[in-house]
């Protein structure tokens, strides 16, 4: 999901910059407001996973040495 939003802001960055009419500028902007959000949101999640991930990680490291 993460990549088809981050091909398709590539996309309306390109179109941006070709240059479009402010009808189409404005609805390409608002568009690539919302995937850049959605974005952010995966990555977020995905964060909180690798961040409970490695104290999982550490619980079992400090586990084995100690005992």
């Amino acid at each position: 999901m993460i990549e088809q939003d981050i091909k398709r802001l590539e996309e309306i960055a390109k179109k941006l910059d070709e240059g479009v009419n402010l009808d189409e500028s404005l609805k390409l902007y608002e568009e690539g407001c919302k995937l850049a959000k959605a974005c952010l949101n995966e990555l977020e999640k995905a964060k909180g996973k690798i961040v409970m991930i490695k104290k999982e990680f550490n619980k079992k490291d400090k586990g084995e040495n100690n005992g």
